[in-house]
């Protein structure tokens, strides 16, 4: 079977929530809001790629990358995640091939560098690396890594931060508001 990588559609939104809920449902590091920093991202028009990989029609597996500040700059550099392949297919290269074609995206976009927060034999295999010019308060060093993409470009030395998108959390149903009767 073979599968496709290509750019979200509007089609695909509530495909991509669904499958990061799952993705991450059994994950050991997890708040369990990826599903919810997509979506903050897609609404603030933070999501510079958002590309799905997709098997036969259905979409199995969804990549999110998105701008980042250092030490309160922009630099041309962008966070890697989430990353979310459907579970009953992880493990079979979905989300290698999804991260390689944002690399490629990346690059082709004249992107600097990137940054991931995740396991670092892992993302190792891509280039990625832990540097101590960029820091992600309360992570430890080692699983936050980096990646130059354009050969001109030197590393920045800061403090990395994430969108505020990053900070979502599930929304808040209106089942859950005190109902206030009207004046009668």
């Amino acid at each position: 079977m073979t599968i496709s990588i290509r750019p979200e559609t509007a089609a695909d939104i509530p495909i991509i929530e669904a499958l990061t809920a799952a993705a991450f449902l059994n994950a050991q590091h997890t708040s369990h809001t990826e599903q919810f920093i997509v979506n903050a991202l897609r609404a603030a028009d933070q999501l510079t790629l958002s590309l799905v990989a997709e098997e036969e029609s259905k979409v199995v597996g969804h990549i999110a990358v998105s701008p980042i500040t250092i030490s309160n700059e922009r630099a041309q550099w962008y966070g890697l995640g989430p990353v979310s392949v459907s579970p009953e297919r992880q493990g079979q290269g979905i989300g290698s091939g999804l991260i390689r074609q944002a690399l490629a995206e990346l690059r082709r976009l004249g992107a600097a560098g990137c940054v991931v927060l995740g396991d670092p034999h892992y993302y190792g295999r891509f280039g990625f690396t832990a540097t101590s010019n960029l820091v992600l308060p309360g992570v430890p060093p080692e699983y936050f890594q980096a990646i130059l993409l354009n050969l001109n470009a030197t590393s920045p030395t800061g403090v990395v931060s994430y969108h505020e998108a990053f900070n979502a959390s599930p929304p808040t149903s209106t089942a859950d508001t005190p109902q206030v009767a009207p004046d009668c």
